[in-house]
């Protein structure tokens, strides 16, 4: 059976910040499909839909302009099972969410789904194994909302914000920077918008292993489609 591959990112679709490092992952011969839960709509629109109310757990996503715009998780979650199901309709076997929030309960009746939110911490869990680890988030909000997707490291992580969107690269740096000096042995960043170029800054500014999100999501996917 061919495996056919679907990319659901929750903000607009193609993600070129992303594609790339899939691209370089994922056998040339797989089919992609890629759709995003904001495509085809305004910042109007997508503010109607899914704007967060005061307190409540935001997710950052990226734009087809290269903009950002914060979303409300809760509002994201309940309308991403009905993209998840159209793209299986379509014919996707494989489905790989483009998000490393913590996301529970979707499914696909037949194919794969690929929840970062499930993948990342355990796979990371098994790599640091009782390092300490420092994560980079992108926005300050999401220590605390997204805290318990981290229950499966050995020991409490430590964390600092940067957005991959609306920061410079000094800004991720500094906030690497500030985890190190707490004593952060390898750095991860949550969230699929950043780069191997922030990758490459902070391991060179930091002298830690620095494990990038959509890159160990890239590698997990191409696994599954090459069956």
């Amino acid at each position: 059976m061919a495996m056919i591959l679907g990319t659901l990112t929750i903000g607009q679709a193609p993600r070129p910040d992303v594609t790339p490092i899939l691209d370089r992952h994922i056998p040339g011969n797989v089919r992609r499909v890629h759709r995003g839960l904001l495509d085809g709509l305004s910042r109007s629109q997508i503010a109607a839909r899914y704007a967060a109310e005061a307190d409540e757990a935001v997710l950052v996503t990226r734009l087809a302009d290269a903009g950002s715009v914060q979303l409300s998780a809760r509002k994201v979650h309940a309308a991403l099972q009905a993209e998840l199901d159209a793209l299986e309709h379509e014919g996707c076997t494989v489905v790989l969410l483009l998000c490393t929030g913590a996301l529970h309960g979707l499914r696909l009746e037949r194919g794969f789904l690929l929840v970062p939110g499930r993948i990342i911490p355990q796979t990371v869990a098994g790599l640091v194994c009782d390092r300490r680890l420092g994560i980079i988030v992108p926005v300050a909000a999401q220590i605390t909302s997204e805290s318990g997707k981290w229950e499966p490291l050995s020991r409490a992580p430590i964390f600092a914000a940067a957005s991959p969107y609306a920061t410079t690269v000094d800004d991720v740096i500094a906030a690497g920077l500030s985890l190190t000096a707490k004593g952060a042995e390898a750095l991860l960043l949550d969230c699929i918008g950043f780069g191997e170029v922030h990758q490459c800054v902070l391991m060179r500014a930091c002298q830690v292993p620095v494990i990038l999100s959509n890159a160990l999501l890239a590698k997990i996917a191409a696994e599954i489609v090459r069956g």
